[in-house]
Formats: structure tokens, sequence, C-alpha cells
């Protein structure tokens, strides 16, 4: 058997001003990812292309692996990185003799001139091969479109938020491709959507509505479907099919399919008020977590400029307030700003320094502007930014942060990166000697994902609404393509 195993990924904020060139898809592994070296720095690993290997080891099956590609949310993909990393498959495609073709996609991608990029490449791939059997997984927050599901044999989804899943989803997609190229099973697929954006603050699986939603979806796989995954949505994203979706694939009964799809998007039209969040006033967040009896660790969250859903990373407003309002014994995960890291690593470990930090990206997209904060502190380290995940959110993966420093103002120790990343992981405070279990708070720039890795610490969890393009006010977005009415943009 002869597979052929690919990865492109990249959930688009077309709010975000950060740009996405190809070299962004590359900045982990510090170059083009393809073949052998991809193959083994992905081989073991808890995502879905770790599933496609293990699966194609079992089976025997010869691997060839063009790209693996990945880059954490931003702006759309520029044109020319599109066409680089797309033309890498399909040139692998076309060269024929492939029992099988796993993608490990993400669902949101959006270009400079596409608004699906996932479904614009499997109809490419469809007129250059017709026949050989596709499996795709992709991630909970894809904005599905027709294109997606009518050319691949069999979709599938993660069920958890934060998604700890990935490695099973794509254990489902190859499995059911297996299964496929073997002659035992005939999939087809019926999908949907309905007219809402959920907001993302209410889309995690550790509370109502989405945990009953995707016990559904699991218990639908138990017998009744191949595969059935509920699409959250990515909501900070203005194209015509951002929002909830479902598809469900089952074993040649087209009308079962259908029927299972329905039942699930009712359910969560039924719940639409549910995925609804409102935030408090930042000053009155901070003040509960300095008034609060909790032992500690207390997590908060600045939300607003979540980096995996495409945040600056560099917005100040829940820094600036931490520092006024005096929380002790805190750290703070972080700061985007690659000029004061040069800077702090000038001024060397142990000495004190000044920075004007944060606020240097623009964010025409947004009502609001966050500014730089003038902050004093010891350079307490000096890192470079390279380590793996602890995992159980992409176990064993490989992550950049660039030049890193630690700056201890005395009450709060600040890291400050090169590059973007979320903390959804122990080891992105680990690997910069800072213990979580000792400190009385933990401020992470971080919606959901943060739950994999801090979930178990956190005695109190406080949301503080900043300022970013991953707002939950849609009120401070112009949405202008997305398709109307919709919920709860529109009263419906």
């Amino acid at each position: 058997m002869r597979l052929l195993l690919a990865m492109f990924k990249h959930e688009t904020n077309t709010f975000s001003p950060v740009p996405t060139p190809f070299e962004r898809f590359f900045r982990r592994t510090g170059g083009a990812l393809s073949g052998a070296e991809a193959l083994e720095a992905f081989r073991g690993t808890g995502g879905a292309l770790g599933a496609y290997i293990d699966v194609a080891d079992e089976l025997g099956a010869q691997i060839v692996l063009p790209v693996a590609a990945d880059a954490f949310p931003s702006g759309p993909v520029h044109d020319d990185a599109y066409r680089r990393i797309t033309q890498l498959i399909l040139d692998e495609v076309a060269k024929g003799g492939y029992d099988g073709i796993l993608l490990d996609l993400h669902g949101a991608m959006v270009t400079q001139s596409l608004d699906d990029g996932e479904g614009t490449l499997l109809h490419r791939l469809r007129e250059i091969d017709p026949h050989t059997p596709v499996g795709v997984t992709l991630d909970m927050h894809a904005n599905l479109y027709d294109d997606i599901v009518k050319h691949a044999t069999v979709v599938t989804g993660y069920h958890t938020y934060p998604h700890v899943d990935m490695y099973e989803a794509g254990l489902r997609a190859a499995r059911i491709l297996a299964r496929t190229i073997a002659g035992e099973i005939k999939p087809v697929m019926a999908w949907g959507n309905k007219p809402m954006l959920p907001h993302v603050m209410r889309q995690g699986t550790h509370a109502e509505p989405n945990r009953s939603l995707q016990a559904r979806c699991m218990r639908y796989e138990q017998g009744e479907a191949l595969a059935s995954s509920l699409f959250v949505g990515f909501p900070n994203a203005d194209i015509e099919n951002a929002g909830l979706s479902v598809v469900v694939c089952t074993d040649g009964d087209k009308t079962k399919a259908a029927t299972l799809r329905d039942s699930l998007l009712d359910e969560a039209w039924r719940e639409r008020e549910t995925f609804l969040y409102a935030s408090e006033p930042l000053p009155e967040s901070i003040a509960r977590a300095k008034a609060s009896a909790a032992a500690g660790p207390l997590v908060l969250l600045d939300h607003c400029v979540n980096t995996a859903s495409g945040g600056t990373m560099d917005t100040t407003e829940v820094l600036a307030e931490v520092l006024k309002q005096g929380l002790d014994n805190a750290v703070f995960y972080a700061i985007y700003d690659p000029e004061a890291v040069q800077q702090a690593i000038a001024a060397g470990i142990g000495n004190e320094v000044t920075l004007s930090l944060g606020g240097k990206l623009p964010m025409p997209a947004l009502q609001e502007t966050s500014r730089p904060i003038e902050v004093t502190g010891r350079v307490k380290l000096v890192f470079d930014g390279v380590f793996r995940n602890r995992g159980p959110m992409y176990r064993g993966s490989l992550n950049n942060t660039g030049p890193t420093v630690v700056l201890d103002t005395g009450k709060v120790e600040i890291v400050v990166v090169s590059a973007h990343q979320e903390p959804f992981d122990l080891n992105c405070l680990s690997s910069v000697g800072i213990d979580p279990t000792q400190k009385r708070y933990i401020v992470l720039k971080s919606r959901v994902h943060w739950r994999a890795g801090f979930g178990d610490l956190a005695r109190e969890v406080i949301e503080c609404a900043g300022v970013g393009v991953t707002t939950s006010d849609y009120g401070k977005l112009e949405f202008r393509k997305v398709r109307r009415p919709i919920y709860p943009l529109d009263a419906m």
C-alpha cells in the first residue's frame, strides 16, 4: 500500500494585522519540512499527522509526505505561501500511484484571494485525481464549505476544546480510509450549517452546551455513524460560511447521515443563547482577583488577544491593570515584543532595565488601540525559545518562541517573546524556569486551550477583557461578508 500524507494548517483571523507569509508555516522547525525530515519530526506526536503516520506504519504502507506546514493563527495567508505549499501537495498527487491520501487540515484557512483555502485545495486535487480515496481531519473551529465535503471521502473533526483529541480524530480518518481502500465500507457524508456565530469563550467542552453536543457526536460514532463532527466554527473570520456546522459520515446510508446531521444542528440551534458570552469591566476583574480568598494559583485570562486565534499578543491593558492594582507573586505569559527582548538581552541577566513594552502593532480592524507601557524590572533569564510540549495537547511537538526573556518587576514575572505562542502547555513556563504551582496568579493570553496544560492547577478562573482582535464583543468588529441574518449579529 502506498499513502500520500500532508499537513497544511492555518486558522485565519481576517481582522488580524499579523501577516502570514510562507516562513510562518515553518518557524517552529526553522525551515521547510517534508520527506524523511517531516516523518522524524511528527512520528510519535499527538496530532492528526502523528496518527496518520502510526496507521500507515501499522498497515506496512509506503509513506510519501511532501509537506508538513502549520502556522499559528494570524491574518489572511499570503497568496504566494498558499500557492507554494499547495503545489507541493498537488505535484505529488499528479505523480499518481497512491492507494489513499490523508490530509491534516484546519478548515478555516482564508488567503488574500480565497475564502475557502481547504476547499480550493481539494477541488484542485480532484481535478488531478478524481478517484483515489481522500481522508481529511479538520479542527473543531473549521468554517465548512461544500467543496471540503464534496471532494473528500471522509471528514473527521475533534471532539474536545481544548483540542486534546487531535490524534484520535486523525486515527478515525485514517482507519476509515484504510477500510475504504480494503472495500469493507463505502463512506457517504451529509453536511449542513446554521446561521450562528458561537462565541469562542463559550465553545469549550469543559462546559455546556458544547460538552453535550460533542458527547452526542461520540455516541453516534459508537454504531450509527463512521464519523460525526460538530464544528463550532471560527467567528473571528469575516467570510460567508463562518459559523457552526455539522458533517456526518455513514457506511452507504445517506439518509441516516442526513438525519443525524439535522438532529445535531437542531440541538445546537436550540442552544444558541447558551453560546453567548458577556464580559465585565477589566478593573473589576482584576479587583476580584486581588480580593479572592482562593488559595491559588488563580488563572487570569487575557482572552481578547489570544495568539492561537490570530491575536497580536502585544496588547498591554491587562498587564497594565495587574501592575496598577499591585497583584503580587504573579507570572504574565506573554508579551510579544522582539525589540524589547533585544533591549533586555543587551542589558544582561541580573541587571535592571526599563522597557517600553508592547502596544506596537496597529489593529486597524478594531475601534480600539493598545499603547506601550513603561516597565522597569530585572532581567532574570534569557532563553532561545525552543522547547517541546509536555501534552496532552500537541504532545511532543516542537515550539519556538524565538529569543525570550523573563523580566522580574519584584511582583510580576513577565515573559517577553519574539514569536507568537499560546500558553496551552506547562512547558511554556517550565522552559523559562517558572514553577506555576508556586505562583499566586498565572496570567495567560489564552481563551480556552490553556485548560489543556493548566486546567488542573486553577483554583479560580477570572476572565479579563482587555483589547485585541480575538474579542468576543462582535460590536467592535465590522462584518461585511458573513451571510445575513446570522445570530447574534441579528435578532433571530
